[in-house]
């Protein structure tokens, strides 16, 4: 299966966070195309996980108004993000429940 999601990450910083956008693969748990917002340069900078102020990084996935928050595993080395295997199961059945709720209605 194929199935990827939109998702935004979010990396905290002590002081600030870095926001970006990218895919979140649901059967390897592999984030790819990942697009930094504002004036983040990740050539220059680097990841943010490698700032000494990092604290973590969550991602968030979107259905119109409803959102579910998850952790986000970062290999600074490498400069990629994932999420583990018991994160991605878990993320699953909250994703299906999400996309299964019908929209809310507008008065």
């Amino acid at each position: 299966m194929d199935l990827k999601l939109p998702i935004t990450i979010i990396d905290e910083l002590s002081e600030h966070e870095v926001r970006s956008q990218g895919e979140l693969d649901l059967a390897s748990g592999e984030i790819r195309n990942v697009r930094y917002e504002d004036s983040y340069d990740r050539v220059e900078q680097g990841i943010p996980a490698t700032h000494e102020d990092y604290e973590f990084t969550v991602g968030i996935l979107r259905n119109d108004t409803r959102e579910v928050e998850f952790r986000i595993e970062v290999d600074a080395v490498g400069g990629r993000y994932s999420v583990t295997p018991s994160e991605l199961l878990e993320l699953k059945g909250r994703a299906a429940k999400l996309f299964s709720q019908p929209r809310p209605k507008v008065h």
